[in-house]
């Protein structure tokens, strides 16, 4: 044994022998006979030299992988609790994990909801169209079809077109909707036959009927009458089965039929041969469609379909930007349209797959601003209702966004106050940006959230700090969300978008100066161009403006000169 082994022995002794006194000398604690005081060894090791004194030792970095990457380590590995199936979202705002989500995959694939639906809230500017967006991208790249009914700034639009989808422009001047038109439901109806061709045929039919209704409601400010339903029923069928294939039936046409007075509309009015008791039951709805025809809408939706949606597209965007931020009844009756031919494509689609006739297509629609229809009349939440409730049968999808719960308290009675706040409860998530602390409060009655929950999202809403040098410095609250299924606890994610994406989406476009607006369309422009090169043809947006033009020169001639 070495001298140092031994003065270390020694010590040992010393002090043992120096904590049996101590504990010998306690009052009403004498030290046992024959069992020694243990000793008293600090976790860290003795002070000073040859102690074994150990430091704080820093943590070791973490890096997370999956198990194929580090499968030799899986048995050491430690799950986040973080959900992994359907688009990658962003990051756990605490663990750093990856969050993935999305309607679709958590309906079908996690079976972590019950309906395929979310519903997001939050103040403007804080990313919910970016977090949609990025949805719609990964949704694309597995092969469902976004479907943004109703583009209202644009933010979807780009993206869409980046996907080789179909961009439809819709108001005045630039393209309308004939809500009488079954569009893809009465093309596959007549296509599938039979008895299910008729039954396509007759939901088409209820379709048209709901939209016209909505109309109604729009003009009228408030919902129509149970009688005025039946008669307009009535004159939808008498003009199918009179009208000759393949022409449209328009609103001036109803107008005709109501005033020609047939004897099978004649016998829904009970009017029992009188001419007056006729001419009383139809007169308030002959009005309504009147200021339809003569008032806002009359451009948009008085004249055949400008262009209809293409089933086979990857993607679809109904873009109603150019109407302006004014004019509430026509954007609040663009976005009903554009609901209604959207989901009835979807209609047609599945009937196609039933009768063998085309593959099987999954589906997931963008309702954007939902605020602005529901506040346009009494009983527009109704046809909101009718349109999406029963989204689950139909292989659909469907985020529905808007700022507040309070666009719901605006509403005009009980009725659809509570009928508003069902699209919350229904939905399979609710995904929280920003919002003020007693809008969370409000929202926690009906989805159920913590307190540690209500004060972080409340925390979001905070206003960005004073830049001191004039740079731009984002809100609090920019790209982060809380994900809410039930009551499990909230996921906060953070979104970091791509360039790519940033480039896609860009909400303040019009506050951009005017380089980088020269920069962005000549960027556009080398796209098309790329495009036409492509498929061996290319004209200036201007020159096929004046082609497409009523009125144009020859149409062969026209087709001569876009060919490059």
């Amino acid at each position: 044994m070495s001298r140092r082994s031994q003065e270390r022995k020694a010590e040992l002794a010393d002090r043992l022998a120096e904590a049996g006194k101590v504990s010998a000398k306690k009052p009403g604690r004498p030290a046992k006979a024959g069992r020694p005081k243990e000793l008293f060894v600090p976790p860290r090791g003795w002070v000073g030299a040859g102690g074994g004194r150990v430091g704080y030792l820093d943590p070791p970095t973490m890096w997370r992988a999956t198990t194929v990457q580090a499968c030799g380590m899986w048995p050491f590995a430690a799950g986040s609790g973080s959900p992994m199936t359907g688009v990658p979202l962003g990051q756990h705002l605490f663990t750093g994990a990856t969050v993935c989500g999305d309607p679709l995959n958590w309906f079908t694939r996690a079976r972590y909801i019950s309906n395929p639906s979310l519903f997001m809230l939050g103040m403007p500017g804080l990313g919910k169209s970016t977090l949609v967006n990025r949805m719609l991208i990964g949704l694309a790249a597995t092969g469902v079809v976004p479907l943004v009914l109703g583009d209202l700034k644009p933010d979807y639009a780009d993206t869409v077109r980046a996907l080789g989808g179909q961009v439809i422009s819709i108001g005045r001047g630039r393209g309308g909707i004939n809500v009488l038109d079954p569009g893809a439901m009465g093309a596959a109806a007549a296509r599938i036959g039979g008895q299910a061709g008729d039954v396509l045929m007759a939901e088409a039919h209820g379709r048209v009927l709901n939209m016209v209704a909505a109309l109604i409601t729009i003009v009228r400010g408030r919902p129509m009458d149970d009688h005025e339903q039946s008669v307009l029923s009535a004159v939808l069928h008498h003009l199918r089965e009179r009208t000759v294939a393949g022409r449209p039936v328009l609103l001036p046409d109803v107008l005709r039929v109501l005033t020609e007075g047939p004897d099978r509309v004649r016998a829904v009015t009970l009017d029992r041969g009188d001419d007056t008791r006729y001419r009383d039951a139809v007169d308030p709805l002959h009005r309504s469609l009147l200021g339809i025809l003569d008032g806002p809408l009359g451009d948009t939706f008085a004249s055949e379909t400008s262009t209809h949606i293409d089933p086979d597209a990857p993607a679809v965007c109904i873009d109603i930007s150019g109407i302006g931020e004014a004019d509430t009844q026509l954007t609040a009756a663009a976005m009903l349209a554009a609901w209604s031919d959207g989901l009835g494509t979807v209609a047609a689609s599945h009937a196609l797959a039933d009768a063998g006739l085309a593959p099987r297509r999954w589906f997931f629609t963008v309702l954007d601003e939902l605020w602005r229809p529901l506040r346009a009349a009494t009983g527009i939440v109704d046809r909101i209702d009718a349109l999406t409730r029963l989204n689950r049968s139909l292989g659909l999808g469907d985020a529905k966004i808007t700022h507040t719960l309070k666009d719901a308290e605006a509403l005009g009675t009980d009725a659809d106050r509570a009928k508003a706040r069902g699209f919350v409860e229904r939905a399979g998530m609710v995904v929280c940006a920003g919002l003020p602390k007693a809008e969370m409060e409000d929202l926690g009655k009906i989805v159920g959230l913590s307190r540690r929950e209500i004060e972080l999202v409340s925390s979001w809403s905070s206003p960005p700090g004073w830049g001191v040098n004039g740079d731009n410095e984002e809100p609090p609250g920019r790209g982060r969300f809380l994900i809410k299924v039930g009551g499990r606890p909230g996921i906060p994610i953070k979104v970091a978008i791509t360039e790519a994406e940033r480039h896609l989406h860009n909400t303040n476009l019009r506050w951009t100066t005017n380089e980088e607006a020269v920069e962005r369309a000549t960027a556009l422009a080398a796209g098309q161009v790329a495009r036409a090169s492509q498929e061996g043809a290319y004209v200036l947006p201007a020159q096929e403006e004046a082609y497409d033009r009523p009125g144009a020169a020859d149409p062969e001639a026209a087709a001569g000169r876009r060919t490059a």
